[in-house]
């Protein structure tokens, strides 16, 4: 395994090194001459770097209890401790001064829907999942986004690569998709890129369909699950808040998603594609669902002049509130159970349920009666759905035709030109966004010492106060008291002022981020706020002392 990390840095591109869970005890040179940008791969200038013997275990254990010193091996007397072999790795040298925002995930770009499906998290688990993340050693708070079109982690880092590693491992375990594969599709982006990656996510630039509205809903629905969720923390919180604000801006002052098509409208255009011309008005539709994409799918049907309708939901007051939205629409309720016989009688079927199971086996679709198309007309099932509603092996069947949304590129194409000068005037908004939410996650660097330094001048001046009325007596009358606290407390802040400004990285002074850390780590030598450890070793250490208590 060759730790590469520092000959790339920026872009979107594959950590493949990363699945092996130790190194190569050898000093040999490796090269490698790919990196993947978004499922392409462009040919790059070949790097040699050696590849070097260490443990990426979660748990932080030291395989070997000997060093190397002056070039001759030598016998170590104790075991380093967890928290020693984290500042002494070189896996995480990067990384040691401030944590990482990290984004590990699959999407359309870069994964087939085959292996999306899998890795899918249901929004109902996304609190869950967030508690599992930060419960690793490594993660600090965390994020899921989870949809047709993606699957995206977001993590606050105490280690990069050891924090990849983590990631990378649970979402095996939750899925059941090997680590190695899961390799081969992901994609990892770091700070600022991670950061930019969800602002274009949340602007619609991402998309399968440029500029579509429904995945700043999404994101927002990650915002909402998140609410009160341990481990959905200040800089994640603060993230997809700003991805929020980002995605409205852009849509008011570029009208990207004018004229533009969701993966709804778009799964209606190919169904309209695929029918024969003759029976687009007349064919007998079904839609499989009626939750926020099967209502979206049933305007889409209306606005195209398709008035009657069945729909199969489990509950029918969805249905009914969308037929009293929709009063000049035919569209008929039934239940799970009917959904066979249901789809006996439709030529077109949108599926678009959070099912984990296929709703549609190819045993069921053989019995189903042909479709009334002349000329060998097909049986249309049109599955939005991750994971799938429909079995693949359906359309291995003559009389079915079977389209997922990784399908919906051919309709996507025709509608993508128009929007092309609103993605550059939106890349520019996009781009202040992360300057301004760069300077904001800057400036929480700080807060710790902020914290500390007022902790500090406090317990000085109450302790001084309360020397100076013990002094006074007893018999001081309250407005004395008063005034000799406001007064204590008016000096304090007079001389925290100047240097809590010079902490401060706001934009409102000229001042560099490099700047700001060299008068933090004045502050912290001259006051000594520092303790034995950093806070980010104090964070690691707590969590590894946490996890062995739960494991014992």
């Amino acid at each position: 395994m060759a730790v590469a990390s520092s000959f790339v840095t920026g872009g979107s591109f594959n950590c493949d090194y990363l699945s092996s869970t130790s190194c190569s005890s050898s000093s040999s040179p490796s090269v490698d001459h790919q990196v993947r940008f978004f499922g392409s791969r462009r040919r790059i200038k070949p790097l040699v770097y050696w590849t070097r013997s260490h443990s990426l275990s979660p748990k932080c254990e030291l395989s070997s209890n000997s060093v190397v010193k002056n070039g001759k091996k030598e016998s170590r007397t104790s075991s380093l401790s967890a928290l020693e072999l984290l500042k002494t790795s070189a896996a995480d040298r990067y990384t040691k001064e401030s944590s990482s925002i990290m984004v590990i995930g699959l999407n359309i770009h870069t994964a087939p829907v085959e292996v999306r499906e899998k890795v899918s998290i249901p929004e109902a688990q996304w609190p869950q999942a967030i508690r599992e993340l930060c419960s690793l050693n490594h993660i600090e708070e965390a994020a899921v986004l989870s949809t047709c079109n993606r699957i995206e982690i977001y993590v606050l880092a105490l280690a990069q690569n050891r924090g990849i590693k983590e990631v990378t491992e649970w979402m095996s375990k939750f899925s059941g998709v090997p680590v190695t594969e899961l390799c081969q599709h992901r994609f990892l982006l770091y700070n600022q890129d991670a950061t930019q990656h969800l602002f274009e996510v949340a602007a619609g630039l991402d998309s399968l369909v440029l500029g579509e509205g429904q995945i700043l809903a999404q994101v927002k629905q990650v915002v909402k699950n998140g609410q009160g969720v341990p481990g959905f923390g200040r800089k994640i919180s603060e993230l997809f808040k700003r991805a929020i604000t980002t995605g409205k801006r852009v849509r008011t002052e570029t009208n990207i998603s004018s004229g533009s098509v969701s993966v709804s409208s778009a799964a209606v255009e190919l169904a309209l594609l695929k029918l024969p011309e003759y029976s687009s008005s007349t064919a007998r539709v079904l839609i499989v669902g009626a939750g926020k994409m099967g209502k979206l799918v049933i305007r889409h049907l209306v606005a195209k002049g398709c008035k009657k309708m069945v729909v199969v939901n489990r509950t029918e007051d969805r249905v009914a509130a969308i037929r009293e939205e929709l009063m000049d629409a035919d569209i008929v309720y039934k239940p799970f159970s009917e959904l066979l016989a249901c789809a006996a009688q439709a030529d077109v079927i949108f599926t678009c349920t959070a099912s984990k199971a296929p709703l549609f086996i190819k045993e069921s679709v053989q019995a189903l009666p042909s479709v009334n198309f002349e000329d060998g007309g097909r049986r249309l099932f049109i599955d939005i759905s991750v994971p799938r509603n429909v079995e693949p092996s359906v359309a291995e069947l003559e009389g079915a035709g079977v389209y997922n949304v990784d399908d919906l590129k051919e309709v996507v194409e025709a509608n993508k030109e128009d929007r092309l000068q609103k993605k550059m005037e939106a890349e520019t908004i996009i781009a202040e966004e992360v300057k301004q939410f760069e300077a904001l996650k800057d400036s929480l660097e700080t807060v710790p010492t902020i914290k500390k330094l007022r902790a500090y001048a406090e317990r000085i001046r109450s302790a001084e106060v309360d020397k100076c009325l013990s002094k006074m007596g007893d018999d001081i009358p309250q407005n004395k008291k008063k005034a000799i606290y406001d007064l204590s407390l008016g000096i304090v802040n007079k001389l925290l002022h100047g240097p809590m400004q010079h902490l401060k990285c706001d934009g409102a002074e000229n001042r560099t981020l490099s700047e700001i850390l060299e008068n933090m780590h004045a502050l912290n030598r001259i006051f000594g706020l520092d303790t034995e450890m950093s806070v980010l070793e104090e964070k690691v250490r707590a969590k590894i002392e946490q996890n062995q208590k739960q494991s014992s």
